[in-house]
């Protein structure tokens, strides 16, 4: 079925601001695929096809709790030879996301696109174990790391999460996030750290793609407030691309976030804002 970081970030990015995709695929993506995205207004020009080439492929399985994704195949197909090639609109944005794939590509992109003004990255364990120099040549040209909280550690090699994230802020972004499954995501900047949980969900279908809307959530808003990207945006940022994720993981593949509309995502936000305050009270109130 219909998946992909592109794929995932794009849909849930498209609900704040204009998207562009950037990638190949292949003779088995058809014109069902590429309408899921062109009904949300994302731009797919930049989408490249290989004629008799086949689209990337994953299939993997999870246990139990769905909080662990295991793979069973990955095959890079057109991916193996693709060589990015953006068009003028593409290398103007103003922001960037690098999504899950070899860090060389990420770092060709990131080259091509100087005007962004906030780019962000996301990795797996298979690059740190394979490609590391390039994955930290790649991190170091970028503004924002989302990469789940296994992978930081073992990127750094670092057991203590804080720390771990401290690291990876000393090798040039501002802000990191770690992605937590159902537990949530914490930021972490050099001026303060902030989580958020999961929202609470009875009926959860498919992780696959959760993390990749969750990115999409978090810079689409971030590209629709401009301004200065302080800390307070990156926090509000953090509860849509929460929001996004819980969405995501209700159906499979694509199905609920293909449909999905943006009064749903404000009611959820308020519904996640209204369950994670609580008002300051005395430890000890004052006796009469």
């Amino acid at each position: 079925m219909l998946g992909g970081s592109a794929v995932h970030f794009s849909l849930a990015a498209s609900f704040f601001s204009d998207v562009r995709v950037v990638g190949p695929v292949g003779d088995d993506f058809g014109a069902d695929e590429l309408a899921v995205l062109e009904d949300h207004g994302i731009a797919t020009e930049d989408i490249e096809r290989v004629e008799g080439g086949k689209t990337f492929f994953w299939r993997g399985h999870y246990d139990y709790d769905l909080n662990t994704a295991h793979t069973d195949d990955t095959q890079l197909n057109v991916f193996g030879d693709f060589e990015p090639k953006l068009s003028d609109a593409s290398r103007s944005a103003d922001m960037l996301f690098l999504a899950n794939i070899q860090p060389e590509l990420q770092r060709q992109v990131r080259a091509q696109c100087e005007a962004a003004r906030f780019a962000a990255l996301d990795s797996m364990n298979m690059w740190i174990e394979t490609a590391r120099e390039s994955l930290l040549a790649a991190i170091a040209e970028v503004d924002c790391v989302i990469i789940n909280d296994a992978e930081i550690r073992e990127l750094t090699q670092e057991p203590n999460l804080a720390r771990a994230a401290r690291t990876v802020t000393g090798m040039g972004p501002r802000a990191v996030v770690a992605k937590q499954g159902e537990y949530g995501a914490a930021l972490f900047t050099e001026s303060g750290f902030f989580a958020l949980p999961g929202y609470p969900l009875e009926d959860v279908r498919d992780p696959t793609g959760a993390g990749d809307s969750f990115a999409g959530g978090f810079l689409g808003y971030l590209d629709s407030q401009g301004g200065e990207l302080d800390d307070a945006a990156l926090r509000r940022a953090m509860g849509y691309g929460t929001v996004l994720a819980s969405f995501n993981v209700e159906e499979f593949g694509t199905e609920r976030v293909a449909r999905l509309q943006r009064a749903e995502i404000d009611e959820r936000f308020e519904a996640l804002r209204s369950m994670t305050q609580f008002d300051a009270l005395p430890a000890y109130p004052e006796s009469n």
